[in-house]
Formats: C-alpha cells, sequence, structure tokens
C-alpha cells in the first residue's frame, strides 16, 4: 500500500510538471529569443543604442526578480517552442518611461519569421496590452478570426459583445481590430492579471477576472484559404512603454470554462 501511494504521488507530481509550465523561471531568459526590430518614429537613437540584453533583461522589483522591457525600441521577446491548448496568466504593470505611448502586446499562435509585421514581429493574434486599449485583439499580417460583436457610431470600429452579431476580421475582412467589450485595467502603477485562454481555434481574453474578448475560428489565410491555427511561440512586445512582468505562466487544458464563453 505504501508503494502504491508513493507511485500514485509520483505520477500526481510529473502530470503536475507536465501540464503546467512556468515560461518565466525567475532568474534567465534562457527559454526565449530576443530579436531587435524598428526603432519607435522619433526615437531613433535609442534604437541604435539598445542591445537585446538592453531592451529583455532581469530586475529586482518589489522584492523578487522580473522581466523588465525597455519599451524604447520596438522588439520581440519570442518563446523557442509552439504551445497549443493552454491556459497562460500573466501579470504586469507599467513603468515610467514611455516612448510615444504604453504600448505593448501579448502575441499568441505567432509563427514564420521575425520582421512580417511591422518590420519586428512574427504573424501572429494579439492580446492587447496597450494602455487603456488592453484586452483588444489585433490581427498581424495574414491572421483571421471571428467575433460576436456590435458597431460603435463611427461606423468602422467594432466591440466584443456576446449578444452581438459573429463578423469576420482580418486584413480585408471588417479591419485587423476588434475592441474589447469593457476597461478592465487597474489604474496605472498597479499590477494587472491577464488570462489567455487558447482551444482549438478559441482564443478568450480574460482582463482582471472579467472575460473582454471570445475569438473564434482562428485562422491564418494563404491563397485566399483558411488554415486551422491553433499553435505557435508566444512573443511579448516592447512597443513604446517601459513595462514589467512578474509572473508568465501556462497549462494545458482540454475546456475552457463555461461561464467565458456565455
Amino acid at each position: 500500500m505504501k508503494n502504491l501511494f508513493l507511485l500514485l504521488t509520483f505520477c500526481s507530481i510529473a502530470l503536475s510538471s507536465f501540464s503546467q509550465k512556468q515560461l518565466f523561471n525567475g532568474k534567465d531568459l534562457k527559454d526565449w529569443v530576443i530579436f531587435l526590430g524598428s526603432p519607435i518614429p522619433g526615437f531613433e537613437d535609442l534604437a541604435k543604442k539598445a542591445t537585446p540584453e538592453s531592451t529583455y533583461s532581469i530586475v529586482k522589483l518589489d522584492g523578487q526578480n522580473v522581466i523588465h522591457i525597455s519599451g524604447d525600441i520596438f522588439a520581440s521577446l519570442a518563446t523557442k517552442k509552439e504551445y497549443g491548448n493552454y491556459h497562460l496568466r500573466l501579470e504586469f504593470k507599467w513603468g515610467d518611461k514611455v516612448y510615444g505611448k504604453r504600448n505593448s502586446g501579448l502575441l499568441y499562435h505567432s509563427f514564420g519569421p521575425f520582421g512580417a509585421a511591422f518590420g519586428t514581429w512574427m504573424a501572429t493574434i494579439e492580446h492587447q496590452l496597450m494602455h487603456d486599449n488592453l484586452g483588444d485583439t489585433y490581427l498581424m499580417v495574414n491572421t483571421y478570426c471571428e467575433s460576436k460583436v456590435t458597431k460603435n457610431d463611427d461606423g468602422k470600429t467594432f466591440n466584443f459583445s456576446p449578444k452581438g452579431q459573429s463578423m469576420p476580421f482580418s486584413e480585408k475582412d471588417n479591419g485587423r481590430s476588434v475592441k474589447k467589450k469593457k476597461d478592465a485595467e487597474k489604474p496605472l502603477g498597479e499590477w494587472n492579471t491577464v488570462d489567455l485562454y487558447c482551444l482549438g481555434q478559441t482564443s478568450v481574453h480574460v482582463v482582471n477576472g472579467q472575460v473582454v474578448m471570445v475569438n473564434t475560428n482562428c485562422s491564418k489565410i494563404e491563397n485566399g484559404q483558411k488554415i486551422p491555427l491553433t499553435k505557435g511561440k508566444i512573443q511579448l512586445q516592447s512597443e513604446g512603454g517601459e513595462f514589467y512582468i512578474r509572473e508568465i505562466e501556462l497549462e494545458k487544458i482540454k475546456k475552457i470554462p463555461d461561464e467565458y464563453l456565455k
């Protein structure tokens, strides 16, 4: 009986380590790749001085090691591996330095070469982290999704709404951007918690515990055909605002919570 208990305990630990992964180990960025892209307009001199180590580094903040993103050049911190069918949790807050605007993004289902988007990032779907736009969807290069939305009075922009009409979005279908359902961002200087659920071709953006976006039929368009987009690398943007990340972890899932899809 004791041996059986030990075996079950070992299997439980092994399953837990398989299903949950700290993407930031608290020490270094050995599981990531850094790519420096285009200068931020108006800050070209800073881009000339930027290095991978100055753009993405590990610093001590509030008594713990965190990822520091300088924000002074367009750049990507990308996982070496691809991921699909997961729940990702990211905890971040803004720093004091701004180069144009406080902008960044959690980019998922990323594929292809660096530089495909804005001379910097891989083709990807973005969970927007930009201040005042936290939770929006932005589609880069040839990515595509469908979302339930309501059209705003300007006739050009759309907000996610669970009771809205399902519409396609891409470069050629109603634009690349879908606005969040509501503002759930915390005040500047406070930590935000972002939860991203990806299962099959569905993705859900949750900001500080509130669902602000559901995307379905995530795809990439090649030769006029929609190809399911269900996995890819994860990228973290340097894009104009100093930025800190204290946690980024991922767990494999088989289901998105029902309450998030209502």
